[in-house]
């Protein structure tokens, strides 16, 4: 069983430190490799499927989150307000108020829906220090955010497409859900009224899920505060559930925040919100890859992808040649040389590198590499280009795989 703390500190990719504080590690250089390739990863799913890419500020003033709903049904998990010139400002607890107020800054038309908004975007809650643990709950998180601003008539489709977005970045990152929840209220005075508009988007999620062929199980008190959500669980290695990815419509926030467009018909219309997150928080995901993996990341999002191992201290320079043509090809690659210890014991210590290319006398006046893969088996001396076109090819397909055949 695998344990991301530990993994994350012998692998060299994130930390924390005292003086920093509880719940907010630090990415060291190959955990920052991993957390951008994974970024960029999500970034180019959503350009490809219709997303538009935003940056917003981490402060808002405490008016913004009493006009969402956040302060009063979700103060205690967000920091005390800040003075600031006669204003309390405060560390945003979520993206969407921000998105809505970019959404309603000018005049929208029907023409634009579904406008779907994303950012990678940073947040924080207040969680209690007894809960802090790794990456799994962190005070500053990383978040895969985006709303899509759309019809009453369109949400289904839209919460649709996001499970699917979801269901291929898990295919390519090699995980897999334990279940799919449809989170609805509970009792108590956490949800904000309108029983007919919790109904309505519960109806819609439905739809979603019916429409995805996805088998779920409906759970009541797990509701967002302002609508019902699919939550998309990951169980770790402990057997411990949690939530990685979500889909929510919401009716509450577009009604609070005055959000109109213009419909075909010229009059004003309310717009819905369907809040999605596919990978959810940066720092979740990667402690769920770690565990899942055990630190043999998918050869895409591998810190290192290539190692070249050159026998002798002659055959250094082409080993190095070798790394500068991987480089150009967009590759991670490094030399791990003599210097380093015997064959053997470097071979062992590039065990989670997806590829090995051993580099002899002979490979190194041929032109040619002996490859080894990370699970053992040995395709061969295969020539360098040929070795490094289909390196480049793999990791450009994505997914787990680490080799087709030629």
């Amino acid at each position: 069983m695998h344990d991301h703390r530990r993994l994350g500190r012998e692998l060299g990719l994130f930390d924390t430190d005292p003086l920093m504080g509880a719940g907010l590690p630090y990415w060291l250089p190959d955990g920052a490799v991993v957390r951008h390739t994974l970024e960029e990863y999500v970034r180019e799913a959503e350009r490809a499927a219709g997303y538009r890419h935003v940056y917003s500020p981490v402060l808002g003033k405490r008016e913004l989150y009493e006009l969402s709903g956040h302060w009063d049904h979700y103060r205690d998990d967000m920091y005390p307000p800040m003075e600031l010139g006669g204003e309390q400002m405060l560390l945003r607890p979520s993206l969407c108020p921000h998105h809505a107020l970019i959404f309603r800054s000018r005049t929208r038309s029907h023409r634009e829906l579904p406008l779907r908004m994303a950012e990678l975007g940073g947040m924080y809650r207040s969680e209690r220090s007894g809960v802090l643990g790794g990456l799994t709950r962190v005070r500053a998180i990383q978040l895969n955010d985006a709303h899509i601003f759309c019809t009453p008539d369109q949400a289904a489709e839209e919460a649709a497409g996001a499970l699917a977005l979801i269901s291929r970045a898990y295919a390519d990152l090699g995980i897999r859900a334990s279940r799919h929840r449809l989170s609805l209220p509970g009792g108590g005075g956490k949800y904000v009224a309108g029983p007919a508009l919790w109904r309505r988007a519960t109806a819609l999620l439905r739809e979603a899920l019916d429409a995805s062929g996805v088998a779920y199980e409906a759970v009541e008190g797990e509701a967002a505060f302002y609508g019902p959500k699919i939550d998309v669980q990951i169980t770790d290695p402990a057997g411990r559930e949690t939530t990685l990815s979500t889909v929510q419509i919401d009716f509450h926030q577009p009604e609070r925040f005055g959000l109109r467009h213009t419909g075909p018909d010229g009059a004003r219309h309310r717009p819905v919100m369907v809040h999605r997150s596919v990978i959810g928080s940066v720092e979740r995901a990667v402690a769920h890859l770690l565990e899942e993996h055990g630190g043999a990341f998918p050869p895409w999002l591998a810190p290192v992808q290539l190692v070249v191992l050159p026998v002798g201290e002659d055959q250094e320079e082409r080993a190095h040649a070798v790394v500068r043509e991987a480089t150009a090809l967009g590759l991670r690659a490094e030399v791990s040389g003599p210097a380093d210890g015997s064959l053997g014991a470097r071979i062992r210590r590039a065990r989670l590198v997806p590829y090995q290319a051993v580099l002899g006398a002979r490979e190194a006046a041929d032109g040619l590499l002996a490859v080894r893969l990370r699970d053992g088996r040995r395709p061969g001396v295969l020539p360098a280009a040929e070795f490094l076109r289909r390196v480049e090819q793999r990791v450009r397909a994505r997914g787990t795989a680490l080799w087709e055949p030629a």
